[in-house]
């Protein structure tokens, strides 16, 4: 993997499927480089991406298209974490391998009331299986959906035993009394939020940009707001970025984004999703594009 620092926007690239329902990956390719015109980076095979709906295999042939076909390995941060401990370090090598710059590495996430030993345990183990100087491991905090929290504890243990390798942290706690503190506990380390709503109070405290699900359909502008936050420009950009982001994440957030990427690119295909995820009803189609016009979205170019 190649060794520096992270920073800016990065979309958890979502899926698209074919009729059959089988990745399509010639759309998803052809989104990934739409994402890297706009130079945001991409997470693909995270929670937006319906990574736990894909197995290993059709993560690995997918990430493989993108890398068979030139797109930039540096700007890459696959998600690699499972339940199942051989699965996580099958898809983590593989990543490695491939050259990407990082891996986002959700913990287990099925037993619930876990310990920290066993949380800590897991990475570990991970770590030494992989056993490849070249990982660079960022941790993957959502507790909403995963049920198993990564806390303060674990992550400086983390740290402190494999400094080289636990780089970072996509925070989607959506908490930010929990965010601000997780800044203050460790200052340099690659904390990126999960929303674009948090990035200029996150970034002044030290946040390296944000993983965020909107950056799907709204990169130039969440792009320019992990750069510019601080300019004289970064309040206006942080405004307009919370109304889409208001807007979208008062639907089912795949969905959503699928919809809009159908409808503004005249492609209906991208609006699958793979079972259980259900597309939008008529009525929250019509509704959620009223809406994103009336504050004038459009999706760029």
């Amino acid at each position: 993997m190649v060794d520096h620092e992270l920073t800016g926007a990065f979309a958890p690239v979502v899926t698209p499927f074919q009729a059959d329902m089988t990745p399509d990956a010639p759309r998803f390719l052809a989104h990934c480089e739409w994402l890297l015109s706009h130079d945001v980076g991409l997470a693909p095979f995270g929670t937006n991406s319906e990574a736990n709906s894909l197995d290993a295999r059709e993560r690995m042939a997918l990430l493989d298209h993108l890398v068979d076909n030139g797109l930039d390995v540096r700007r890459m941060l696959p998600g690699t974490g499972c339940c199942s401990l051989p699965e996580t370090v099958t898809l983590t090598r593989h990543a490695v391998e491939r050259g990407c710059a990082g891996v986002l590495m959700l913990p287990p996430f099925f037993y619930k009331g876990v310990t920290d030993d066993g949380v800590y345990d897991y990475y570990a183990r991970v770590i030494d299986q992989v056993n490849d100087a070249r990982l660079r491991l960022y941790l993957y905090h959502i507790p909403a959906l995963s049920g198993v929290p990564i806390t303060l504890p674990v992550i400086e243990r983390l740290r402190r035993d494999f400094p080289r390798t636990v780089v970072g942290i996509k925070d989607s706690s959506g908490d930010w009394t929990h965010l601000s503190a997780m800044l203050d506990a460790f200052p340099g380390f690659g904390i990126f939020p999960a929303s674009e709503s948090l990035v200029s109070r996150a970034s002044a405290k030290g946040a390296k940009g944000c993983i965020s699900a909107t950056v799907n359909i709204n990169a130039p502008m969440i792009g320019r707001l992990c750069r510019e936050w601080a300019d004289d420009a970064g309040a206006a950009l942080q405004a307009q970025a919370d109304i889409v982001r208001g807007i979208v994440q008062s639907f089912p957030m795949i969905p959503a984004l699928k919809a809009v990427l159908a409808s503004h690119r005249d492609d209906p295909a991208w609006a699958r999703v793979r079972a259980p995820l259900t597309q939008l009803t008529s009525d929250q189609h019509v509704r959620l594009h009223a809406q994103l016009a009336a504050c004038g979205f459009t999706l760029a170019g």
